[in-house]
């Protein structure tokens, strides 16, 4: 792995390599990963394929966007506290001033009827892709009655009742367990996933550039 021996160069380094990435990759969070393994691991090769496959199973289990954990991970990997740090700001920095600049410039703009229509517009759009998530989510994970009951339930509960959604996020937790309990203990087959879905939406992540497909491509590809 070729890394500057001199550690501010390597914090510099680390930061305006994620600082180039953040304002160009549409998408966020997974639209980020095929970038950094690029960048990362072909271009700059600070990282091999196992390790970067290590920082994504991280990123993907901590909390938060998996794209600014994934950054976080491999620049404490390249440089320590000083290194998570510089690849933070890079990550974020972009996007926060070019947020900032479209606030500032909605905040004079946004009682032109024109600009209204856009972003009333633009909610309809966010709706619909929320809804088309659901959609995806619901054909993965409910695949037998037992989870139609409990996603059912959830719906309901998270509608019609004053309950936290993190209360029912962790009720589903419980929910899962015992069901999956129940069942062993009553001899049924036992199933966390459909049968024909494996390997069919996404396949495996090998780390290799010629896996990518022209969904991976981004706006500034090059940098």
């Amino acid at each position: 792995m070729a890394r500057p021996a001199n550690s501010w160069k390597l914090s510099w380094s680390i930061f305006w390599t994620f600082c180039k990435i953040s304002p160009v990759t549409f998408g966020g969070g997974y639209a980020m990963i095929p970038v950094i393994e690029r960048e990362v691991v072909t271009r700059r090769k600070w990282l091999d394929e196992k390790e970067m496959t290590d920082v994504l199973s991280i990123s993907g289990s901590a909390p938060g966007g998996i794209g600014v954990n994934a950054a976080i991970y491999t620049g404490y990997r390249l440089g320590q506290w000083r290194g998570a740090l510089s690849a933070l700001l890079g990550i974020t920095l972009p996007a926060f001033l070019i947020v900032l600049a479209l606030g500032i410039v909605f905040a004079q703009l946004r009682s032109i009827p024109k600009i209204e229509a856009a972003f009333a517009g633009i909610q309809s759009a966010i709706a619909a892709l929320i809804v088309f998530a659901a959609y995806r989510l619901l054909r993965t994970a409910v695949f037998d009655i037992a989870t139609l009951s409990v996603a059912a339930a959830t719906a309901l509960l998270l509608i019609f009742s004053p309950i936290h959604p993190l209360v029912l996020i962790l009720g589903g937790m419980v929910a899962g367990i015992l069901l999956i309990k129940m069942k062993e203990r009553l001899g049924w087959r036992v199933k966390l996933e459909k049968d024909e879905a494996s390997g069919k939406e996404e396949a495996p992540r090998t780390g290799r550039p010629a896996a990518y497909s022209s969904h991976d491509y981004f706006l500034g590809d090059g940098i």
